[in-house]
Formats: C-alpha cells, structure tokens, sequence
C-alpha cells in the first residue's frame, strides 16, 4: 500500500490511493486491560438490563464497586455500540382512520 521508502512522497501516495494523509501515520490506541475487564461487566449489565441507559448502567456498576466518571463511560457505551432499549415517539406516522388534507 504505502511505501515509505519509494521515491512518490507519501502524501501522493496517499491521494494516489485516495485517501487522507493524516490517516496513512494513524496507529489506534490500543484498549486498557482495566477498561477490557469494564466493558465486559457493562456488556453483561446490558444483556440484564436492556432498557438502561448510560445513568442508569453506571449507577449499576457503582453498586458492584466500580465508579466511573461519566465523561470515560458514555465513550465505551458509544466504543460498543451499546444504546438503550425503549419505545420511540411515532411523530410522523398518520393515523388510518384519520381524514388526509392536501
């Protein structure tokens, strides 16, 4: 793919390819134990709890022992895809029995 020690700068190399620059020398953080073990009690929480949001999951895991900030807990939530269960508002579905105006 990228080859650093080709003659094309790298940037051209990466529109070459079309994608970014900034993204060719991007390593991801790697996840933290600490957080591994976290995210596996919330993944367990959640299949218990369906309904529970972000509060509610780290009022949970506060009980078990674990305080979390709010600020570190909804990123993991976000990390795993992890949303609450609960019905939504139907806003813009008509009724069938009601009268449609143009």
């Amino acid at each position: 793919m990228i080859d650093r020690e080709h003659d094309l700068p790298i940037s051209k190399q990466a529109e070459a390819l079309s994608i970014s620059r900034g993204s060719v020398d991007y390593l991801p953080r790697p996840v933290s134990p600490k957080d591994l073990a976290l995210m596996q009690r919330l993944d367990r929480l959640h299949l218990e709890f369906p309904f529970a949001g972000s509060r509610m999951l780290r009022r949970l895991l506060a009980a078990e022992g674990c305080k979390i900030g709010r600020r570190h807990f909804k990123p993991l939530m976000r990390r795993m895809g992890i949303k609450a269960l609960y019905r939504r508002p139907r806003t813009t579905q008509p009724e069938p029995g009601h009268k449609i105006y143009p």
